[in-house]
């Protein structure tokens, strides 16, 4: 139970960024902690237990998202989004926690490659090469997808880059 408390709440956030859900997110992280415990004897301890075991919510988070998208209607709210007010966007982003939730925000609106990579390389910290294994592609590949992720947040936000 000592284990459970200490990773529930972020392994929850690192499910719930993925799929998108939080009621799937809360089965996902139940199942990934069963499995946990389950394969226990398959830790190595080659790294921590905290970055095994979210390894096994994000894979189980990606599978069970390309699951959903096979059956997925498009929400009405993601078609809809849209800045009522550029003026009221400009104002909302004055302070810092209300510029990262719009982050947060627009990033579920991009395309699931871009949303996830984006999810693992910048909000979980993996690198290119743990990014490229989890997500099954080239190294080119990801680093490729992520650029052009950060790419269109940026126009999607209307940011401008910094050189």
């Amino acid at each position: 139970m000592k284990i459970y408390d200490r990773y529930y709440r972020a392994m929850y956030n690192t499910a719930v960024r993925i799929v998108k859900d939080a009621a799937e997110a809360e089965d996902i992280m139940q199942e990934s902690f069963l499995s946990a415990f389950t394969k226990l004897h398959t830790y190595k301890g080659e790294v921590t237990f905290g970055a095994w075991l979210k390894r096994i919510v994000i894979n189980n988070s990606i599978y069970h998202y390309r699951k959903q998208q096979k059956n997925r209607e498009v929400a009405l709210e993601s078609v809809m989004y849209k800045v009522e007010d550029k003026d009221e966007a400009d104002a909302d982003s004055g302070s810092t926690e209300q510029l990262a939730q719009k982050v947060l925000e627009t990033m579920k609106q991009l395309k699931d490659s871009y949303r996830i990579s984006l999810t693992l390389h910048l909000i979980e910290g993996y690198d290119y090469k743990e990014i490229c294994e989890i997500m099954d592609m080239s190294y080119g590949n990801c680093r490729t997808t992520i650029s052009r992720a950060k790419e269109r947040l940026r126009q999607m936000l209307s940011i401008t880059p910094s050189v």
